[in-house]
């Protein structure tokens, strides 16, 4: 580890100690939103506390097996600790190092999932339903909470777009390289000839943060438009227009909500994730012009850009922004055991990371 991230980490350390001193001060602890801010950086300054620790600790062992070597009856035995020492010293250095990647204030919140089909017809509309129902299994394993805000069924079973609300800790961080372009290969139900086709879904993923209430919208920026819902909720939904569509007209988001029983309770939810998009569009834009030649892009992302590969006929599923992800289990990934795919992706975010703070040290 170089000289300049050893004092990153340093420093990390010292702020921790400052956080433990203010959130000691009863002046702190009157003020909540203060208290709420400094604990939450306190717990993430934890790990590295229990890391340099852990350093130390290792640090010390190391030094009392080099002081048994003189021993000729402990020779034998300081080699064998001096090894084990050895050894958990640079795992910690390694943890330490990832320890230092910025950490994305968005990773612990909730998201909107939308799934869309793409070319393909009626094949890529049950190809976003097959998407949306791996996600949806994903979370329900991650005992997060799924609520479905606006959906548009395929002709033959699937949906042309469907968006859903996302909640649970961590939900972002575990989905957040989801977004793009998904392409299917495989027999469609509606094949008679037994050909393999292509065809795909674009997926989303938006973060829904604190910060949405305060972006602003002209009223006079938007069409507002009302519909019968084709949602869950009994006879009430398919007799009042209490759906809602807002289209905000300068940059052609358009937002539907349909769940609730009420128009007004259905306008809230779409002007909520109305402003999670435009919020969402303008850190991508400003990542994208910090990091273009970046491979995994960090929320709502390139949507254009074709993520992954779903070969049926040959089980295997294939990330291509990873040089050699491909998994031979499809079918246990599309009943939502995601883990494998999000754990080597977040692996290489953090390495490439990491990789872009050593050249900056």
């Amino acid at each position: 580890m170089t000289p300049t991230l050893r004092r990153k980490l340093e420093v990390l350390a010292e702020r921790r100690e400052e956080l433990e001193r203010l959130l000691a001060d009863p002046g702190v602890a009157g003020d909540n939103d203060r208290f709420r801010n400094y604990s939450r950086e306190f717990a993430q300054l934890e790990p590295v506390a229990l890391a340099l620790a852990e350093e130390a600790k290792a640090k010390r062992d190391l030094a009392s097996a080099e002081a048994m070597r003189g021993d000729p009856d402990l020779a034998e035995l300081a080699e064998e600790e001096i090894a084990t020492a050895r050894a958990r010293l640079a795992e910690l250095e390694d943890e330490l190092s990832l320890l230092l990647v910025p950490r994305d204030n968005r990773d612990d919140g909730n998201l909107f999932l939308e799934v869309r089909a793409g070319t393909g017809g009626d094949e890529a509309a049950i190809f976003a339903g097959d998407l949306f129902r791996m996600y949806a299994r994903y979370a329900e394993r991650q005992g997060w909470r799924v609520e479905i805000e606006s959906d548009n069924p395929g002709e033959h079973g699937g949906y042309k777009e469907i968006v859903a609300k996302v909640s649970g800790r961590g939900a972002f961080s575990r989905l957040k390289f989801e977004s793009g372009t998904h392409r299917v290969q495989r027999v469609p139900e509606t094949e008679s000839q037994g050909r393999i086709h292509t065809s795909a879904a674009t997926v989303a993923i938006i973060p829904d943060v604190d910060e949405v209430e305060d972006v602003t919208i002209n009223p006079a920026d938007l069409r507002i438009d009302t519909f019968r819902s084709s949602g869950a909720g009994g006879q009430h939904v398919n007799k009042t227009e209490s759906a809602i569509r807002i289209t905000h007209v300068p940059t052609g988001v358009v937002v539907e909500c349909q769940t609730e029983r009420s128009q007004h309770a259905n306008r809230d939810k779409a002007m909520k994730r109305l402003k999670a998009q435009l919020l969402d569009a303008e850190r991508s834009k400003q990542q994208a012009a910090q990091a273009a030649s970046r491979r995994l892009q960090v929320g709502s992302g390139d949507r254009s850009q074709r993520i992954r590969t779903y070969n049926f006929p040959q089980g295997r599923i294939t990330d291509h922004r990873v040089e050699g992800l491909t998994l031979y289990d499809l079918p246990n990934i599309m009943e939502g055991d995601l883990d494998p795919l999000v754990d080597r992706l977040t692996r290489e975010y953090q390495a490439d990371e990491l990789a872009r703070l050593t050249e900056a040290a």
